[in-house]
């Protein structure tokens, strides 16, 4: 298995599970519900309990109390909802320590939680897949698709946004998450019309100098336009902050460590984008996780049941080995969204191409003893249920 230094990449797993709160009525009759945040530490609100009517009273106006958030994926704003805690008579005397904003602490969360798993699986007892189930499956995706070479040079692209496919590292980052959460069409029709209203690509000054409102009605075709305005911009500022310069291009002489480490301390940037950014534009091996590949490799049996999309990326990413890694991950997202039966919503019907071949040759012994011996013992399983 692969354990090589553009690994480290992989660490990253998911940083906030969701919680479920058990139901709290307040004066206003209100039940809260669940808090959910993202892995790539996106909060917004969650639907609340419609309140009744408020009864003349002689209490004090309700003040704020704790926010509720929900989760969005892959962006990391805070949008705050009305408070649903039940007011009190009179205000605590105890003053509270100043507390971390949120996106202080999401992004610490981020950056302890990829360097606790990098170069490790999280699921070190987890066997799967194993090199030559990778190198299979790349075989018959290959057979089926095409096979996927890595270009000897990046060149953005002018008719598509191209999730991570750009030279430069900002114009790489704000075309991933232009691409988060829809899809191609509506990414490059989004990415076009950015290019339009400020007079062509990488126009940052422009962009920061327009503002956030004509950033989101550049790019409203595309989707959570006022979510990933927010994300840009203050990404583009925080560049500039610190560098005097909208460019990351330094990335290109760090570590993979290194620049993962920079790119998940933006706030609305996961794993799953610095992964993209890393594979594509900085042409290091590493195993971009979306969400094609993990339902596929939950079919497929490489990863747990439960894992997240940042457990499978830390766990993939180490179990992978590199020279598949590229090749691997466009296959699996072109089966994600061109098979009948493993694209989403789909039913196993018994023909996808890649399942069938897959245990056949598992069976055969062509995936390994151990997968030949696990696929054995599932078909006598199967038998003996059907008698």
């Amino acid at each position: 298995m692969s354990r090589r230094v553009s690994a480290a990449a992989s660490g990253v797993r998911r940083v906030t599970r969701s919680t479920v709160s058990a139901p709290v009525k307040g004066r206003n009759n209100v039940q809260v519900k669940k808090e959910d945040q993202d892995q790539d530490g996106i909060i917004v609100k969650q639907e609340q309990g419609t309140p009744q009517k408020r009864r003349t009273s002689s209490y004090p106006e309700e003040t704020p109390a704790r926010k509720r958030v929900k989760k969005e994926d892959d962006i990391g704003l805070i949008s705050p909802t009305p408070s649903d805690e039940p007011h009190t008579l009179a205000p605590s005397p105890k003053k509270s320590k100043p507390k971390k904003s949120d996106s202080s602490d999401l992004k610490a969360k981020k950056l302890k939680s990829y360097a606790q798993f990098a170069n490790q699986s999280p699921f070190p007892d987890f066997h799967h897949p194993t090199s030559e189930e990778c190198k299979l499956a790349h075989k018959i995706l290959a057979s089926l698709h095409g096979p996927r070479i890595r270009p000897k040079e990046v060149v953005a692209s002018t008719t598509r946004a191209g999730c991570g496919d750009s030279p430069t590292v900002l114009d790489a980052l704000v075309r991933t998450i232009l691409s988060q959460n829809t899809s191609d069409v509506n990414s490059t029709r989004a990415k076009k019309s950015m290019d339009k209203v400020y007079g062509g690509s990488d126009k940052w000054d422009a962009i920061v100098a327009g503002g956030e409102a004509k950033l989101q009605e550049a790019i409203k075709c595309g989707g959570l336009s006022a979510v990933k305005s927010k994300v840009i911009m203050s990404i583009l500022k925080q560049t500039h902050e610190k560098y005097g310069k909208y460019s990351l291009d330094h990335l290109h002489q760090a570590s993979s460590e290194e620049a993962m480490q920079e790119m998940l301390s933006f706030q609305g940037v996961g794993p799953k984008t610095a992964s993209c950014v890393l594979l594509f534009c900085l042409q290091r091996e590493s195993f971009a996780v979306d969400t094609h590949v993990w339902r596929i490799t939950g079919l497929l049996g490489w990863r747990p049941k439960n894992a997240t999309r940042d457990e499978t990326h830390a766990h993939l990413d180490v179990m992978i080995p590199d020279e598949d890694k590229y090749g691997l991950h466009i296959l699996l997202v072109t089966h994600g969204k061109r098979c009948e039966e493993c694209r989403a919503g789909g039913k196993n019907l018994g023909k996808c191409e890649l399942r069938k071949a897959f245990r056949q040759k598992k069976i055969q012994g062509e995936a390994g003893e151990e997968a030949q011996q696990e696929e054995r013992d599932a078909l006598k399983k199967e038998e003996e249920e059907e008698c």
